[in-house]
């Protein structure tokens, strides 16, 4: 008989409430919870089709080895940990820690066992090579607030219930449902600040869903930081700001006005191509408006300068009045006595603080202990100490989403030892030596902790699995468990954790994940500190008399900053010496007449990275993989609607369809990231998606990307994936100019003969 169970999505940041239906061990189907305080019924399409995912006959359900043939061939769990051990610690034996890494992808956040087990197992092996999703999307944002607030984890989110003018940077909430930000029922949210006479603008160089439903202002990509420094120019050049009560609240005030004073909105407005008058007339708004915040994302992240542009998003906000304010950009709180403590002892600890290590290769700082992603490639190619000789990469398919990404899969053909943990074979690890198979959402209890301090309304909710796992997979940190028992004679820190895990399970009471979320639990908002407060919370009352969730506050709190900035007399920091070198990196912006048009990414709403293009259900209606452009960029070249097209940059080139659409400034293309499915992987439905004439799956955009480390933000090692300069020409012209180069080649080669 069929069962209703409540849970909760952990695809993206919004943690929507659903009810899994399950008979007989399997998941039938999902649904939005109508009960959810916060979604309160509402699911994307990628959460409802998650049953596809787990039920998806491509899963990966058993351990793999690939054979000396080159295929995969099922074994045990004994024999494929056994071989893994063994061969890993052979390699530490002879080459130290140094020679061991790890790559996580974006799902890992979204376990609550994953990244916690992985970051913990690496950094008491005292391995440099960490590596994360993040720096291809957020790691400036702790950069940034390490310079700030000398606090790494600080991140403001925008007070949605309350503002009254919301400026939204390069973020299409719409789509994205909010990142670095957890508001299920974003749209809904937006829509009442209109409702209730305010505004909504998105400054953006494409007019996105969420500009669509709103004001739209363009902007030239990569331009985001020149903007508002011309907004700060404003602010302290027509007496705007409480210079006062900012010197009270920081310290640098005189440097960053002096810098504003080069950047006046008339100086700027060629660069960005907004007017001065808008300028200075949003720089009043943001003033004059009581409840007023400016939000910024993966666009403001991925350009060349993003931690600058990040900080001075948080300058804005401080600048206008609307910094840890009701209405403005405010703080979540965790509610564990004792933060601000214990945050300033960890940046005292090497691998937690911003660049305690730097990259071997590049020198690139490491943010929260994770080194760029897009030098992976090369710490494995380039000889020497610390050379890359055995890789784990762990829900991630970073051939698709770090730059050069050929490169990258070359490398990983040449390692000694690649182990992959996933659900699918995909393109990253379809040469792995071996592929352990792994649970998903469904298949595993939850408390999520680096989102509790980021949902616009305080809430906390936990989740028992709701079917057994599928198959033989496991939990990340049960392997990782595994993998620290194996090295736990050769690294000491290891033994000591393996000592401390044995004798957990001694005494009835193993270290887990529910362990330590019961712990957050007690001690945070909301939590019965211990028995402290009868009615508090713990994992156990959260999962059964709170399945739904329980919001724990009503509104975000004021007034945090306080303890949450570490520097002394926890005044914000806005003058520090990094962020101001990187203004000289704000050029002249010259353009390069062989790359006219500059490229942005993009977000889909039935995608998430390049995971999801497997199920059915979100490849319904003929998915087409397209480039975004403007009717008068592609008359100019003579392109037609559909026409397929070479997108070429100093880097690399992609071929794929082109869609034509007034919805985006010109000079600008937008391409859809996480495509480029090549029959690589095992995953049916994603190597047959957006079926073209040049073949399957799609085009890869970060072929068009730099991963050599001089091309790499320098504060953040973040590769440069916005306003990349392009060149987009007929597919057939493309060819034709390729084979007269060819042509020249030779005739060249014979003439020298």
């Amino acid at each position: 008989m069929a069962q209703e169970k409540t849970t909760y999505c952990r695809i993206c940041e919004p943690l929507c409430g659903m009810i899994a239906t399950v008979e007989d061990g399997k998941l039938l189907s999902l649904r939005p919870d109508p009960h959810n305080p916060l979604s309160k019924g509402f699911a994307c399409p990628k959460g409802i089709a998650f049953t596809e995912i787990v039920n998806d006959p491509d899963r990966v359900l058993h351990p793999l080895r690939r054979n000396k043939q080159g295929a995969f061939e099922q074994v045990s769990w004994e024999t494929a940990m056994g071989e893994i051990t063994s061969r890993l610690a052979a390699i530490h034996r002879r080459d130290g820690a140094s020679a061991i890494g790890w790559y996580f992808g974006n799902p890992a956040t979204f376990a609550t066992g994953h990244a916690l087990w992985a970051g913990m197992f690496l950094n008491l092996l005292r391995t440099p090579h960490v590596y994360s999703a993040g720096s291809q999307d957020v790691n400036n944002r702790f950069a940034a607030s390490h310079f700030l607030y000398g606090n790494p984890v600080a991140a403001p989110i925008p007070d949605i219930n309350r503002v009254q003018f919301l400026v939204i940077i390069g973020a299409n909430p719409v789509v994205s449902h909010g990142s670095v930000m957890s508001s299920p029922r974003i749209r809904e949210g937006l829509t009442a600040i209109t409702k209730r006479g305010g505004r909504v603008l998105v400054i953006d160089p494409r007019r996105t869903e969420t500009a669509r439903e709103f004001d739209w202002q363009p902007i030239v990509p990569d331009t985001d930081a020149l903007m508002l420094l011309s907004l700060l120019h404003v602010m302290f050049d027509e007496h705007l700001a409480d210079e006062d009560r900012l010197d009270a609240r920081s310290t640098g005030l005189a440097t960053i006005k002096e810098v504003a004073r080069s950047y006046s909105p008339e100086v700027t407005a060629d660069r960005t191509g907004i007017d001065a008058d808008t300028v200075r007339t949003l720089a009043r708004e943001l003033v004059s408006t009581e409840r007023a915040a400016v939000y910024g994302r993966v666009g403001t992240s991925l350009g060349r300068t993003g931690t600058l542009t990040t900080a001075l998003l948080d300058m804005v906000n401080l600048v206008a009045g609307n910094l840890d304010e009701v209405g403005g950009s405010m703080f979540g709180d965790l509610g564990i006595p004792g933060q601000r403590l214990g945050v300033t002892a960890l940046q005292h600890v090497p691998n937690f603080a911003w660049a305690g290590r730097r990259s071997r290769i590049g020198n690139l700082p490491q943010i929260l202990g994770t080194a760029p992603a897009s030098v992976m490639a090369k710490e494995m190619t380039t000889p020497g100490p610390g050379q890359l000789k055995a890789m784990f990469i762990s829900a991630g398919n970073p051939v698709l989403s770090v730059p050069n990404g050929s490169e990258l899969s070359a490398a990983l053909d040449d390692v000694e030892l690649f182990v992959s943990l996933d659900i699918y074979q995909n393109e990253t690890n379809a040469n792995a030596d071996f592929i352990l198979p792994t649970t998903t959402m469904y298949e595993r209890s939850d408390f999520l902790l680096p989102f509790q301090a980021l949902f616009t309304t305080p809430f906390k909710q936990a989740t028992e699995a709701v079917i057994a796992p599928r198959g033989e997979a496991r939990e990340e940190w049960v392997i990782i468990n595994e993998l620290v028992a194996a090295l736990a004679t050769r690294a000491p820190l290891l033994g000591a954790l393996h000592l401390w895990n044995r004798l957990s399970e001694r005494i009835g009471k193993p270290w887990t994940p529910d362990r330590l979320s019961d712990l957050v639990i007690r001690m945070g908002a909301g939590g019965d500190r211990f028995g402290l407060r009868t009615p508090g919370l713990n994992l156990r009352k959260l999962v059964t008399r709170f399945p739904h969730g329980k919001i724990v506050s009503e509104h975000l709190t004021p007034g945090q900053l306080g303890g949450i900035v570490t520097y002394r007399g926890r005044k914000i920091r806005l003058d520090a010496p990094e962020l101001i070198a990187e203004l000289e990196r704000l050029d002249t912006g010259h353009i390069d007449p062989s790359y006219p048009l500059r490229l942005i990414g993009m977000r889909e709403i039935r995608s998430e990275n390049s995971w999801q293009h497997n199920a059915p259900l979100l490849l319904r209606g003929g998915r087409t993989h397209a480039a975004r452009m403007h009717p008068n960029d592609a008359q100019a070249r003579d392109i037609a609607e559909g026409e397929l097209v070479t997108v070429t940059s100093r880097h690399g080139q992609i071929s794929l369809p082109v869609m034509l659409t007034e919805d985006i400034k010109p000079g600008v293309v937008a391409v859809p990231h996480g495509w480029g499915h090549n029959g690589a992987g095992g995953w049916t439905q994603a190597n047959t998606a957006a079926a073209n004439d040049l073949g399957t799956g799609g085009a890869n955009v970060n072929a068009l990307i730099s991963s050599d480390p001089k091309d790499l933000e320098r504060l953040a090692g973040m590769a440069n994936m916005t306003g990349v300069p392009i060149e987009v020409t007929p597919l057939e012209q493309s060819i034709r100019a390729q084979l007269g180069a060819q042509t020249s080649e030779l005739a060249e080669v014979r003439s020298t003969d």
